[in-house]
């Protein structure tokens, strides 16, 4: 099983996340509705079992807690995936929710990059602001050493375009995590 724990402390945040890209429980307590409706889909969509605790300065706003979030969980990916090989490396997925498309294109690179092409018409779902989306997706990249592309083009409820982004994430991965036939690692220089 390809697992990782991480605890991350700061003024701001205290984070604990469990990851198992090969399945389990999903329990995500944020203090943050709506992320953690996202973070559930995250894991449920993706197959990936997800034990994520967060205390946040909510009182400042979300920023924090989502970006740290973000920080801890792409370091448990890194984690988890060890030196990367044996895995497909690529994974592409597109995810239409009513109105809204969202697509997410990934390579698992250990070359971290995020390309974001969103924006939200309404500012908040709840309490989530929905500016904050892009900050989490910046932070989980950077943090898992993945390139990431992520694109809507089209949508009008910021509820549906997040939960597509959310959703084309975790089925991406879940393709790029998938073993390959040989464990071998997908370079041409033999190691990422």
């Amino acid at each position: 099983m390809r697992k990782a724990e991480i605890e991350r402390n700061t003024k701001e945040t205290r984070i604990k996340i469990s990851l198992c890209l090969d399945g389990g429980d999903v329990n995500i307590s944020t203090g943050i509705g709506f992320f953690d409706h996202m973070l559930t889909a995250f894991a449920v969509h993706g197959g990936f079992g997800l034990d994520v605790k967060v205390e946040g300065d909510l009182e400042v706003d979300t920023h924090h807690t989502v970006e740290d979030t973000g920080i801890a969980l792409g370091m448990a990916f890194k984690q988890a995936l060890g030196d990367m090989g044996g895995i497909e490396r690529y994974g592409s997925f597109s995810i239409p929710m009513d109105e809204s498309l969202a697509s997410a294109v990934i390579d698992i690179s250990n070359r971290p990059f995020l390309v974001f092409k969103a924006s939200f018409e309404q500012e908040l779902c709840g309490d989530y602001e929905t500016c904050v989306t892009e900050e989490f997706f910046r932070a989980f990249a950077m943090n898992s050493c993945i390139t990431l592309h992520i694109s809507v083009p089209y949508g009008a409820n910021a509820h549906h375009e997040i939960e597509a982004i959310f959703k084309a994430v975790a089925h991406a991965l879940k393709i790029a995590v998938k073993k390959n036939y040989d464990g071998s690692v997908l370079s041409t220089k033999g190691v990422l």
